[in-house]
């Protein structure tokens, strides 16, 4: 048992995933639950207007669409589920859509694949499109690009998804609503002597031993999918809840620190996690070397990596890989993410930011590291 984790993790959690199911978003296939999704609008509309940011992750777009075409059972054939996809997709924006801004909130409608996050400089697109959103008090909505992929319908789940979504963003915590109480030490169905799990560590292998078994026809999860998100989220400090769906005011309830559910506490700190990622690489695509003053200013901590303190540029990198930052005498001193490919860091490679729209062609990001994505070496 970890002792007073249900009070700090969730309590004091800024920035949350919420991430619902297919059975519950569309009332066990009946057709969206036009009250259910309203109500979780209302309580994120609630925790937004609280000063937290809140990222909503749907499923419900094929299980939506085979009600609209009429379809009783889940099709087989890729081309029929993209269809319904296809189909399901615009009620559930709509649906969302009209419940956020009946509660004062703007959204937006995020369609990813697992494919958009492994390509880094996509991964770094929908990152900063996302935590745009989130600056601007918009709502994302973000589902699965159901409609342009096979593998992901066949063998994805949006738990994976929402633990993916988590990571992006660096979500102190992600919120799985699902249509069973939490985890057992076994199936309670079968096994009287199973025990609800109140809190766990994200990662214990036990867990995975106690879930198991399918997901429903509608969707393609089960609670070990859960438990494996959970895993996933821990990797860069998020912890995970596993609740009821329909428990009153469930997300309020645990953002005031309430015990529901099964909470998967994760054992590394958010920021710990980033920055020990960026600490173990072992190769490095490239390397910038930046003058006195820059190394100054970062080893007081709390600054940027700003182009016009850099002055060489060495490899070939591109947007979003971790490289070197060196000193004059060719020690590194710090490394990052950068925020720009190699070939354009040598062209702002001195210069103020005030030029980069004139040399690149655009203008992003202000830093070629940011200090969130930044580690001390020495």
């Amino acid at each position: 048992m970890i002792q007073g984790a249900e009070v700090s993790v969730l309590r004091n959690a800024h920035r949350v995933v919420v991430k619902v199911g297919s059975s519950l978003v569309t009332n066990e296939g009946r057709g969206l639950d036009e009250v259910a999704i309203g109500e979780w609008c209302r309580q994120m509309a609630v925790l937004v207007r609280s000063g937290r940011e809140v990222i909503m992750v749907s499923s419900g777009a094929i299980a939506e669409g085979m009600k609209r075409l009429g379809w009783t059972t889940r099709p087989h054939e890729i081309h029929e589920l993209q269809a319904a996809a296809a189909v399901g997709q615009m009620g559930l924006a709509q649906m969302y859509e009209t419940k956020l801004r009946e509660n004062g909130l703007g959204s937006a409608q995020v369609l990813l694949t697992h494919a958009d996050l492994a390509d880094r400089e996509r991964y770094l697109n929908a990152r900063s499109t996302l935590l745009t959103l989130l600056k601007l008090g918009v709502l994302p909505v973000i589902n699965e690009n159901d409609t342009v992929v096979n593998d992901e319908i066949k063998f994805g789940d949006n738990d994976t998804l929402g633990a993916l979504v988590a990571n992006l963003v660096e979500a102190d915590a992600l919120i799985i609503l699902t249509d069973q109480k939490g985890l057992f030490t076994a199936d309670p169905r079968k096994d009287p002597k199973a025990e609800f799990v109140h809190v766990a560590q994200a990662g214990d292998t036990a867990l995975e031993a106690m879930a198991g078994g399918a997901g429903s026809s509608l969707g393609r999860g089960g609670m070990i999918t859960k438990i494996l998100a959970a895993k996933r989220a821990a990797g860069s400090g998020a912890s995970t809840v596993i609740a009821w769906g329909r428990e009153p005011d469930a997300l309020l309830r645990l953002s005031q620190g309430e015990s529901i559910g099964t909470l998967l506490v994760a054992p590394t700190q958010k920021t710990q996690a980033r920055k020990q990622w960026m600490a173990d690489h072992l190769q490095m695509r490239g390397a910038v070397t930046v003058d006195d003053g820059a190394v100054a200013k970062l080893r007081e901590g709390g600054s940027s990596l700003l182009p016009i303190g850099m002055t060489t540029v060495d490899g070939d990198f591109s947007r979003g890989e971790v490289i070197a930052i060196r000193d004059l005498s060719g020690t590194e001193i710090a490394r990052g993410l950068a925020n720009y490919a190699s070939s354009e860091a040598r062209l702002i490679c001195r210069k103020p930011s005030s030029a980069f729209e004139a040399l690149l062609g655009y203008s992003a990001e202000p830093e070629m590291v940011h200090r969130d994505n930044m580690v001390l070496t020495r």
